[in-house]
This record gives C-alpha cells, structure tokens and sequence, in this order.
C-alpha cells in the first residue's frame, strides 16, 4: 500500500511522533496503521529505557480544578528548562492532571504501591478465586490476572488514558521521551475532591511524608 500524506498526518495525531519517523513506520509496516503505532511504541520503550538513568531535575507543577468541586497538583519532572517550557511538555502535564482528576489514582506507578497493601489485595483475590473450586493453577492465573486490574486501578502509569483507552497513561511517557528527547517522568501528584478529609497524594509511603514516586519503567532521578 502506498503511503499518503494523509496518512503520516494521521499517524503523527494518533502519536505525537515526528512527521519523519511516522513516514518510515509506515513504509515499514507496508502502510498498516495499527502496525506502525505498535512499532512507533516499542521504539519509545527502547529510547526511555536508554534515558532512564539520565536526571530529571527541571519540569513544571501544573494544576486543573474541574467543576469547582475536584482540584489536582501534579509534579512533571523533565531533563531541562528548555524542554519544561516546551508547549508539547505543558500540554502533557495537563492531560495527566486531567487523568488524575478523572480517575483518582492512589499512586503514580506499580513499584510505589506498599508491599503489605499488594499482598492483602493477593488474600482478597486469592479468597474470591478458590471459592469457585477450580484448581490450584487455575487459581493461581486467576489471582495474577485479578491483581493486574487492581495495578490498572490505582496505579496512575498503569490506567487507561481517558482520551483513548487504547493506551495507558505510561504509553504518553514514551512517546514524550521518543517525541523531544530527555527524560520524563510523573514525580508525584495530590487530588483533592470537595467535602475530603484529607487530600489523595500519589507518592511513596504516606501522603503527609511527600515521598517522591518516580516512573515506572523510565527510572528515578
């Protein structure tokens, strides 16, 4: 199939990737869309593994109020202020915000969930699953697939993005880092809701210590 411009403009929308490497995705995957956003992702898995250990000690604190009655801070850390001031870094800091404030995640990544709280969600499932009397190893893959929902629940990296539930939140990660070059990552958010007794923190132990919680899959400063 013969590549359109058409097409690297959908593809560029779809991703955020820059118009070039849009063009060779598509060539390369003969100018099947679906197949050029899968290889477009793995390449931005594969250029946010390499800068995960670079620091990420710039960035911006940016806030969204919805409707008055929900407000969210989020701390997005970047590798410059160059980059930080960057319209394509500003707008993605608000698209967490406003997924934050959607689906009131408890905490940024997997890695930041307490131990003691993963394996008293394990019990939980692991309960549900042997009451339905099958058998140790079907249990067992009930239980894993069971406790991945929960991730996908409360983890913020982990839930599906709001405007596309195609993609997780941690896929707009490595785009970013595919798309201006540095490293990104969500440090740490604080959602308030109207008539809370105390705000709902994303970070390491408890919301009051301001831990940082860094990004899953892309490295702590």
């Amino acid at each position: 199939m013969a590549v359109t411009t058409e097409m690297v403009k959908e593809l560029r929308e779809r991703t955020g990737a820059g118009m070039m490497d849009c063009k060779r995705a598509l060539d390369e995957s003969g100018g099947d869309m679906e197949a050029a956003i899968r290889l477009l992702r793995e390449r931005g898995k594969a250029q946010a593994a390499k800068k995960a250990g670079r620091a990420a000690g710039e960035g911006a604190i940016v806030s969204y109020v919805h409707g008055g009655r929900i407000g969210v801070l989020v701390e997005v850390n970047c590798e410059t202020d160059f980059v930080a001031r960057n319209e394509a870094f500003q707008s993605f800091a608000h698209e967490v915000a406003m997924q934050v404030a959607a689906s009131a995640p408890r905490y940024v990544a997997r890695a930041d969930v307490p131990a003691h709280e993963v394996e008293a969600e394990r019990a939980v499932l692991r309960a549900q699953a042997e009451a339905t009397g099958k058998p140790p190893a079907v249990v067992e893959r009930m239980v894993d697939g069971r406790l991945e929902k929960f991730f996908e629940r409360v983890c913020l990296l982990e839930q599906a993005y709001i405007r596309d539930p195609e993609r997780k939140v941690g896929d707009l990660v490595t785009e970013l880092v595919a798309r201006i070059g540095e490293n990104i990552r969500v440090r740490r958010f604080v959602r308030w809701e109207l008539g809370e007794a105390a705000p709902e923190a994303g970070a390491e132990g408890a919301p009051e210590a301001g831990a940082e919680a860094a990004q899953a899959g892309v490295g702590r400063a």
